[in-house]
């Protein structure tokens, strides 16, 4: 049995992945809200396909619980699925971790031999340097009464339920045989490699591969920048040659899709972890020089982009916002490029702006109560305005080009 502490984007894709994988799984999470929200089986965010599953298994494998004590002592394993948030040097936070424990922790007894897995994400050299000190000041031992291990995960909002039922890897961080032993019978009809390594490695895969993809898109748009200087440089043309190299195609991840320029990357994960990693290494007396510029290109890319608009687009003039998630099939508006284009343009002067998304007007709005009008279809967020912006790459705005012959596009995602 194991139980999920934290029912967010993560928490709740794997309570259900164990669930349909045959596994008795408890979940739980301290906001009601959502809590009630899933035991009505309404996915409290939008995620594909996650709500068919949530109605066929809750109740029956997956069960929520409102009493962690008991889910606590009836399962073998407990996953941390709980957010770690940057703090105000940019470093992880790990107050919502060492809640966790706290609660985790006085429900466990020294003979239960409990494993406790971190799935959230955490700096390399975590586990050893902070959770583990903290279990022992709690009057544990590690190893021997209570296990430890992280087991990162390699989610794509929009494609999480599909990431987690067919993963490509399977990576856990442990230092003891008994937490193979059980992790390897949970991932058994996974049929992936699972790939058993040291704690700071299990933490260091994660940050490995979220680095990268933020690289490639900041390097794409330091490209973008340098094309747009030098001029007479067809943008959208080089990069889709540059994408025809057979050696972009050996992995069917597309990573063509992260060396591609656009207007920055946003959402959970990327910002939080590149400058965590910076930090991190900070602390162990590296200079990060290119995971600090790599921060320093994402900001540079929309202020850029507004310099080139303020050039053509008059400032008493409507302009038109296409797209205010941060990636397409997503509802997510954290750390959202919407958000720093939307203020730029405010603070430039811009008063008269509309907006519009699929799935994300309602969320934008109620978090950051910006003063823009917002539209619930395309046509007629594009009859607002001769000037339009286009910062999320929708399916929806790319097969609806016809909508634009007579406009001015400003496309962020060179998806047109």
């Amino acid at each position: 049995m194991i139980t999920v502490i934290g029912l967010g984007f993560v928490g709740l894709t794997t309570a259900l992945g164990f669930s349909e994988k045959g596994n008795k799984v408890y979940g739980f999470d301290i906001d009601k809200e959502k809590m009630n929200s899933i035991s009505n089986k309404k996915i409290p965010f939008y995620e594909k396909g996650l709500q068919e599953v949530l109605k066929k298994n809750l109740g029956n494998n997956f069960v929520l619980s409102d009493n962690l004590e008991n889910a606590v002592k009836s399962s073998k394993v407990v996953i941390l699925c709980v957010g770690t948030p940057s703090d105000d040097k940019g470093r992880a936070d790990l107050k919502y971790i060492k809640s966790a424990l706290d609660s985790v922790l006085k429900n466990v007894g020294k003979e239960d031999k409990k494993i406790i897995i971190t799935k959230s994400t955490i700096p390399p050299s975590t586990t050893e340097k902070e959770i583990i000190p903290y279990i022992k000041q709690k009057g544990f031992a590690v190893g021997e009464e209570v296990y430890v291990a992280n087991n990162p995960e390699f989610l794509r909002e929009g494609h999480a339920w599909d990431d987690f039922i067919n993963p490509d890897r399977i990576v856990i961080g442990t230092n003891d045989e008994y937490t193979k032993i059980v992790m390897a019978d949970i991932y058994k009809n996974f049929n992936v490699p699972v790939h058993f390594v040291t704690l700071n490695t299990g933490e260091f895969i994660k940050y490995l591969s979220n680095t990268f993809l933020s690289t490639l898109i900041s390097y794409s748009n330091e490209m973008s920048m340098i094309a747009d200087s030098v001029g007479g440089i067809d943008i959208k043309s080089a990069f889709k040659i540059f994408h025809e190299d057979k050696r972009w195609y050996g992995n069917p991840a597309n990573m063509q899709t992260y060396a591609y320029p656009g207007c920055g990357f946003g959402g959970y994960c990327l910002p939080k972890d590149t400058q965590a990693l910076v930090q991190k290494a900070e602390e162990f007396g590296y200079d990060a020089k290119i995971l600090k510029s790599v921060l320093d290109v994402n900001k540079e890319i929309k202020p850029h982009w507004i310099d080139k608009i303020e050039k053509n687009v008059p400032k008493d003039k409507p302009l038109t916002i296409l797209g205010l998630s941060f990636k397409p099939d997503s509802d997510d508006v954290r750390q959202t490029p919407a958000l720093d284009i939307i203020k730029l343009l405010l603070e430039r002067g811009y008063k008269n702006l509309t907006a519009y998304d699929p799935m994300a007007n309602e969320l934008f709005d109620k978090i950051y109560k910006l003063p823009i009008k917002y539209v619930d279809n395309l046509k007629d967020a594009v009859n607002q305005s001769s000037d339009i912006i286009l910062i999320t790459g929708w399916k929806e705005f790319i097969d609806n080009k016809n909508l634009y012959a007579d406009k001015n596009i400003y496309d962020l995602r060179y998806v047109l």
